[in-house]
């Protein structure tokens, strides 16, 4: 195999397939990304044995087609550090030679065939939405999933399907974020099934997709579920267990309940000024709305307090919640700063749900104020 690569588009591929690849593994082929070259093109292939993936190199001049097999904890720091704009890359059974104006690094080969296979997309009947949406939905609900659980369903998206739309959610129990977005059925697909996708895949899928309205296409299988746009193709089992029925806890119907609109990026400003108090025990922050003010407060025995007035468009009676502040800038920091969100609280014993004109919710458990 010989071919020439532009080693910057090389190396943005060849970092999202790279961090498939286990970093030590009993399997030390896994700690490696294949990469079959043919007169057609190029393609970059890892896996880990849960997350699989596919991606086509751009840029990639053909001189001999061929499959090699390249070490990631080698081939990453050279393909950063190299100042060569373009690098030829040229593999014999023995050894992997890669070759600038300025560097060259020479690598033992290992045997291409002892690479287990990667699925490609073959499915007939999918899920397609475009990228750019996806992308969004993914963003805002993957942080509130909780990896460290004994419940394993919370380390994962859940995703359901309808004809016209798809919903994905994530908790860690305290809190949970939902987003829905357009999508379409292509063929005769099954919605009826429980997909939850891993954290660690649904951060992989994020990355891997363009911020266009390229379309992807999802087929959610039993145990696994298949994602592809143009030529990246990821596959990945699926969380066990049964998702808890958000549904049952995502307030609705709440006539008593006050609706505040409130700015981002203001609101993010102030909560930054007010937990400069905070420790690292500390985590409730009292949101006070009185007459046209939220007044921000929290308080730290062994640090101190603050106080943190933010002009609102509430006339309401005074109405108090303690939440984890941790969980709203959380929440702040996927949403444009220049935009503004709508606040619904009840009362400080119920959950407060914070929602945007984009179909999406974000319901936060409040703190009792003695457990801040």
């Amino acid at each position: 195999m010989k071919i020439e690569i532009q080693r910057e588009s090389f190396l943005n591929v060849f970092s999202i397939a790279g961090s498939v690849a286990p970093t030590r593994s009993p399997k030390p082929v896994l700690e490696t990304v294949k990469i079959e070259v043919t007169q057609s093109g190029t393609t970059l292939l890892a896996t880990n044995m849960d997350i699989g993936m596919r991606l086509e190199v751009p840029d990639v001049t053909v001189h001999q087609p061929g499959v090699a097999l390249l070490p990631v904890s080698r081939l990453s720091p050279f393909l950063r550090e190299s100042r060569d704009q373009t690098l030829s890359i040229d593999v014999s059974s023995e050894k992997i030679v890669l070759k600038g104006n300025q560097s060259q690094v020479t690598l033992q080969a290992r045997n291409p065939d002892e690479f287990p296979p990667v699925a490609t997309f073959e499915e007939e009947s999918y899920i397609q939405v475009k990228s750019s949406v996806l992308k969004q939905i993914i963003h805002r609900t993957v942080f509130a999933t909780d990896n460290e659980s004994s419940r394993f369903a919370l380390g994962g998206v859940l995703l359901e399907f309808e004809e016209q739309s798809m919903t994905a959610v994530a908790t860690d129990g305290r809190r949970l974020a939902k987003m829905q977005g357009a999508s379409e059925e292509v063929g005769e697909v099954n919605i009826e099934s429980m997909t939850i996708v891993p954290t660690a895949s649904m951060q992989l899928i994020e990355k891997s997709l363009p911020d266009d309205d390229s379309e992807v296409m999802l087929a959610a299988r039993a145990n696994d579920i298949l994602v592809k746009n143009g030529g990246t193709v990821i596959y990945s089992r699926l969380v066990e267990g049964r998702f808890p029925k958000w549904r049952d806890v995502f307030p609705t119907n709440r006539p008593d309940a006050a609706q505040i609109d409130l700015p981002v990026g203001d609101l993010h400003s102030a909560i930054r000024q007010a937990v400069v108090v905070a420790d690292a025990d500390s985590r409730g922050i009292d949101f006070e709305f009185t007459n046209g003010t939220l007044v921000l407060g929290l308080s730290c025995a062994n640090i101190g307090e603050s106080r943190v007035e933010l002009p609102v468009n509430y006339d309401g009676p005074n109405l108090q919640i303690t939440l984890d502040y941790r969980f709203i800038i959380d929440f702040l920091r996927v949403l444009d700063a220049m935009g503004t969100f709508s606040m619904e609280i009840e009362n400080a014993d119920r959950a407060a749900l914070c929602t945007t004109s984009e179909s999406y919710g974000y319901v936060i458990m409040p703190l009792a104020r003695d457990r801040r």
